[in-house]
């Protein structure tokens, strides 16, 4: 930003000096006038240019000023900036410097002008100082700050995030000073541990929430976790209330300072307590599979009977994999199924496949999902085999669709192929069944109206299901 410091008003005037510009040559002030400004340009009253003294390699499209009118050098924005310097000057006014720009093949110039009045008011000079560099490092200083603003954001967000994991977690953790072993941080697990009222553990010196026997033994671990990355876990007992824990330290340096970074953990019960939950066990034990995906489809969690399903050996095997490895065909049912819940909120006993490695076609299964609500958004899935209880039904009973609707219920199951032969079969089905009830049964007269042959009828009552009757030996 430019302020009357740029400017000839108000700084001290020069003194036992003075005369040495009185007795300046001509040949002197003008290198004078050149030095002064990265661009020198000599103006009449007017403003036309008499002459201009720049470096070409610079300012490669200055060549053609001299015999023009400043004002024409510049951009319409600028104009107004020049005739109020050329005002100025004629009225003999002090100048400021001014930002004004000048049109070239490689963009605007930026060049900052200040007017000085010479040969009674005859003449103008105008000093010029080139700009760009200035705005490259204003530009190089502006991404720099963006760039630390955007870090301090990620930074803001990460600390939220392990905030919220410290918080959330059911593991009582302490952070506390190595020095002094003065708690600094305790999450709400470790109040409830210790039943202390939340927020009341930071301040408080970590030996002192100790039985007396323990306090050395801990001493003995803080000093072995200073010095050495791994540090087995020692049983102490707590002070209030009196009983057993595991605590594991781990030391860590921040801000020049070292801290500790305490695990405790219940012996006996209060592991189990702490770890396990009755509707996690169900969900595990539970016979139909299910499964919890990110909101990209990638598998987080599942339980037994999923890593059962597809054939893996462990959880660990599968997760972070996406779910189209196994559902349905790729790129169309878990889309169809996601649209279902994006619309419904629901997906209910969605008929699809399941595949694994070995299995091309795959494995009949129904399939229900539901999502969570939120930025981070969870799916849930349960997948119940089919395949069993399809093979189990008496051959030639399996039911056609007896509707348009329930045809139309078939698009994204089934190819249009598949779907337009269990219409024909539909159709043909429908028109048996209309004959035998119009004939009472009787199969040659139903064969007649039909249009087929007793044996090609008997055929079509096996295929459907319909009756099974041994076909006329004529």
């Amino acid at each position: 930003m430019l302020t009357r410091k740029h400017s000839i008003e108000g700084k001290n005037p020069f003194g036992n000096a003075a005369e040495l510009f009185d007795a300046l040559d001509a040949e002197a002030a003008m290198k004078l006038a050149m030095v002064a400004g990265d661009v020198t340009l000599v103006l009449d009253d007017t403003g036309t240019i008499l002459d201009a003294a720049y470096d070409p390699s610079e300012f490669p499209g200055f060549e053609n000023w001299v015999g023009s009118n400043w004002i024409e050098t510049v951009t319409d924005d600028s104009r107004p900036k020049i005739m109020e310097m050329l005002a100025a000057a004629r009225r003999g006014e002090v100048q400021h410097w001014r930002q004004v720009n000048h049109p070239s093949r490689d963009g605007d110039v930026p060049i900052r002008y200040a007017v000085l009045s010479v040969n009674g008011g005859e003449h103008r000079i105008a000093f010029g100082r080139d700009l760009r560099e200035a705005g490259k490092l204003q530009a190089r200083l502006l991404q720099v700050q963006q760039s630390l603003e955007r870090d301090y954001m990620r930074m803001r967000q990460l600390e939220s995030r392990y905030r919220m994991l410290f918080e959330l977690s059911s593991e009582p953790i302490l952070i506390a000073e190595a020095q002094t072993l003065r708690i600094r941080e305790a999450n709400a697990a470790a109040h409830s541990l210790m039943n202390a009222r939340a927020g009341s553990l930071p301040g408080k010196k970590l030996l002192t929430l100790l039985d007396k026997d323990s306090r050395d033994p801990m001493q003995t671990i803080v000093g072995a976790a200073l010095s050495s990355d791994r540090v087995s876990p020692i049983s102490v007992r707590l002070a209030k209330p009196s009983r057993e824990v595991d605590a594991s330290i781990t030391g860590f340096t921040q801000d020049r300072g070292q801290f500790l970074l305490v695990q405790l953990a219940p012996i006996g019960e209060g592991v189990q307590q702490a770890v396990s939950s009755p509707v996690l066990d169900l969900v595990e034990n539970m016979p139909d599979a299910f499964v919890v995906a990110s909101a990209q489809l990638e598998l987080i969690s599942a339980n037994q009977a999923f890593v059962e399903m597809v054939h893996a050996a462990s959880l660990d095997q599968v997760r972070g994999r996406s779910l189209s490895e196994w559902i349905g065909r790729p790129g169309i049912d878990l889309d169809l199924i996601e649209g279902q819940i994006a619309q419904h909120g629901a997906a209910r006993n969605v008929s699809t496949v399941l595949r694994t490695a070995n299995d091309v076609e795959g494995e009949p299964v129904e399939l229900s999902a539901v999502r969570s609500a939120g930025e981070e958004a969870l799916y849930a899935f349960v997948i119940r085999p089919i395949g069993r209880r399809l093979r189990d039904l008496p051959p030639g009973t399996e039911d056609l669709p007896r509707s348009v609707e329930q045809l139309t219920d078939l698009v994204g199951r089934m190819s249009l192929k598949d779907i337009v032969r269990e219409s024909t079969d539909l159709i043909e089905r429908l028109c048996i069944e209309a004959a035998l009830s119009y004939t009472s049964d009787n199969r040659a007269s139903a064969a007649e109206i039909l249009g087929l042959s007793r044996q090609s009828l008997y055929s079509k009552l096996h295929r459907y299901g319909l009756g099974n009757l041994p076909v006329d030996p004529d």
